[in-house]
């Protein structure tokens, strides 16, 4: 049988696909195909009922949701952050944190003359997987955008292409992470135009995060993350 490999077509159309070859198809080959479109469709209410208590999670938690204001951070990004970033304070600076989640170039350097590789790729692959991929997801609309953010990424997708200029915004999205993750602030491009604007670095608005849970619940909120990522349902740390 030939049958696609995205899995919306194979989700509507293994069934009639198996139909029309049954003919074609022993007994045990019918018996092993039901079996296996029975765990395949396990595995996504499995995967359905993962995401529902992740989303769950992360809009009553008030550091996903802070976390969430930034463009290519969702629910799966801002919940992998929690779990995996139990001390954001370790790190020195939003450059540091980058660097751990292996989203800076990687150097082969000797004596004066300095040579960058591709990116590291240090600490976990889960992880600095969602952050290119919400990366990518954002750069399908820079065209209809006129904000500064925009502008520097259609300049990078002109002169680097789509690969590196996806790396560079998960790279920046990583570090504003950092600051959301050590500070009680939320990103909004107005506030980063007006630092822009008075010459200063890039910062985030200063604004608690409305919603907020007690204490005690975020607590329990992020330990069940962290003991997520460690059973192995989900890896943020790779």
């Amino acid at each position: 049988m030939v049958l696609p490999q995205s899995v919306t077509q194979f989700r509507s159309g293994f069934l009639a696909t198996l139909e029309a070859e049954r003919a074609k198809l022993t007994a045990l080959s019918q018996e092993l195909f039901g079996q296996l479109y029975e765990e395949f469709c396990a595995l996504e209410k499995r995967l359905a009922y993962y995401t529902e208590k992740l989303e769950a999670i992360s809009t009553t938690h008030p550091v996903c949701q802070r976390l969430e204001t930034i463009p290519g951070i969702g629910p799966l990004t801002a919940t992998a952050l929690v779990a995996a970033v139990s001390a954001p304070s370790a790190f020195k600076n939003g450059r540091q944190f980058a660097a751990w989640v292996g989203l800076v170039p990687r150097q082969h350097s000797t004596g004066d003359k300095a040579r960058l590789l591709g990116i590291s790729k240090r600490a976990g692959v889960y992880l600095r997987k969602l952050l290119v991929h919400g990366a990518r997801a954002t750069l399908r609309w820079v065209g209809l955008k006129a904000d500064r953010r925009s502008q520097w990424l259609r300049g990078l997708l002109e002169r680097r292409g789509k690969n590196k200029t996806a790396v560079a915004l998960a790279n920046k999205n990583a570090r504003i992470a950092w600051v959301l993750l050590t500070t009680e602030q939320v990103y909004t491009l107005e506030a980063v135009a007006a630092s822009r604007d008075r010459g200063q670095r890039i910062t985030v608005l200063s604004k608690l995060c409305e919603g907020c849970i007690s204490h005690d619940n975020v607590r329990g909120q992020t330990s069940f993350l962290r003991l997520w990522c460690w059973s192995g349902l989900i890896r943020p740390g790779g």
